[in-house]
């Protein structure tokens, strides 16, 4: 229970299925980057504010809320990630980092041990659905019903040990209808917004400084950048050469950004790494399916092909898609079915 009203939504569901239901509140933000002038509407912030409201909703729900404090791991497994990926040149994604190895993770693991208790299943507010398949002996996980908010994406790297436990009432619900719910319950959290950021205070709180050369595809200098960028940004750029210009590619060793035209920004072809097969074993040809490279792409057709290491994948677009980044993930979909995914390493024309 975040103190959002997805979580809170989802335990008063359980509850209402006679279900016995406790809350787990992961504590992670490090209260060291506390400032008089940081934002809270982000996902790593003060949590001061959520806290109340997921005690609030518990106390109306008449179940226990546990706070568990994950800040040091948080800390050393998502934050060094993030840093390092970004430092890199690349673009990381914690929310599906955190997902894998910390909410579905060691916020159990550290429950149970502090606790001494056990459960059946651990349910969130993610808009997926997790069924079995008898014939293939596997959990399938598929897209929430609600399009706009459907967030299968973010939980590609669960195993499947861990969505065996999982369960995610909001799956079949619209967004609407959860805010609905949570005003006939008179929840207080059935107007709070969501968060719109990763870090609060933005990311120069956990990066520092980052400066360097723009260049154009021959490498003259245009200008200097200030603060953080990715691959098909266009504001923030403060130079102007008559067109539109967008970030390309990103070198953290020359801190050299470069800058091409809309149509250079499109690419067609990308190495995947990392992966990790959900509703199938794996892959032993080419496959065709529906791929995301972002959360909010809305997926284009391509060609899967193995390729002679185990956890990498070569994906080739029938069309040149937008922005394709190193670092993000790929996610791999045949219909509303999740098959898999992993993170982009190298991206070609």
């Amino acid at each position: 229970m975040s103190g959002g009203v997805d979580s809170s939504v989802a335990a008063a569901l359980l509850k209402e299925d006679g279900y016995s239901v406790s809350g787990l509140f992961m504590k992670v933000w490090d209260e060291r980057y506390d400032r008089e002038d940081i934002a809270i509407s982000a996902c790593y912030g003060p949590e001061g504010k959520d806290i109340e409201d997921a005690k609030k909703v518990a106390q109306i729900l008449g179940i226990e809320l546990y706070i568990v404090d994950l800040v040091k791991e948080y800390r050393d497994i998502v934050l060094s990630y993030f840093k390092k990926e970004y430092l890199s040149g690349r673009t990381p994604n914690p929310c599906v980092v955190c997902n894998r190895f910390l909410k579905f993770g060691l916020l159990l693991d550290r429950f149970i041990e502090t606790e001494k208790k056990r459960f059946d299943l651990f349910a969130t507010g993610h808009y997926a659905i997790v069924e079995y398949e008898r014939k293939k002996g596997r959990y399938i996980l598929k897209k929430g019903r609600d399009k706009a908010k459907e967030q299968s994406y973010f939980l590609f790297l669960l195993t499947q040990q861990q969505l065996s436990r999982a369960a995610f009432p909001l799956g079949s619900l619209t967004k609407k209808e959860v805010r609905s719910i949570a005003r006939r319950l008179k929840l207080p959290v059935s107007g709070k917004e969501e968060s719109q950021d990763f870090i609060a205070g933005g990311k120069g709180c956990i990066l520092g400084d980052n400066t360097g050369d723009i260049v154009d595809k021959e490498g003259n200098i245009l200008g200097r950048y200030s603060g953080f960028f990715t691959i098909g940004q266009r504001k923030g750029l403060g130079i102007a050469r008559g067109k539109p210009l967008y970030v390309m590619e990103i070198d953290r060793k020359t801190k050299r950004m470069v800058v091409g035209e809309k149509k250079d920004v499109y690419k067609k072809e990308f190495i995947v790494e990392g992966l990790n097969w959900v509703s199938v074993e794996g892959i032993d040809g080419q496959v065709r399916a529906d791929v995301r490279v972002r959360y909010k792409h809305s997926g284009a057709k391509a060609t899967i092909y193995p390729v002679d290491k185990k956890d990498e994948a070569r994906v080739v677009f029938d069309q040149p898609q937008w922005a394709i980044t190193p670092g993000q993930a790929a996610v791999f979909y045949d219909g509303e079915v999740l098959l898999g995914g992993g993170f982009i390493k190298n991206v070609y024309g």
